[in-house]
C-alpha cells in the first residue's frame, strides 16, 4: 500500500469522522479557509467545534495551496445552538 492512500483513510475531524482525502477534495474544489472546508465537508461542526481539527485542516489548505498561514482568514466562532422545549418559549414574557 503505497503512503498516499494511507493518509487518505486519517480521519481529521474526529466528532464528524471527515477523511484527509474528503478534505484535499473540498480544497480543491476551492475551498480557502477553514470555514468553507467546514461548509462542504462538516468537519469542525461536531462537539469541539473544531478545536481540534482546525489546525490540522488549516494546514492541509497551506499545503494544498500555497497560502501563507499568515493569510488565511479567521475562522467564525459560533456557538453551538440548544434545544428549547416549546412550553419553555410559550411561558416566556414578551
Amino acid at each position: 500500500m503505497n503512503e498516499k492512500k494511507q493518509t487518505d483513510d486519517i480521519i481529521i475531524c474526529r466528532c464528524m469522522e471527515v477523511t484527509e482525502k474528503e478534505i484535499r477534495a473540498a480544497i480543491r474544489l476551492g475551498s480557502e479557509s477553514f470555514d468553507s472546508v467546514k461548509r462542504i465537508t462538516r468537519a469542525g461542526m461536531g462537539l469541539c467545534q473544531g478545536r481540534s481539527c482546525q489546525q490540522l485542516i488549516e494546514r492541509l489548505i497551506i499545503e494544498e495551496t500555497g497560502i501563507r498561514a499568515s493569510d488565511l482568514p479567521p475562522i467564525s466562532i459560533r456557538p453551538p445552538l440548544r434545544p428549547i422545549k416549546l412550553e419553555t418559549i410559550r411561558r416566556m414574557e414578551v
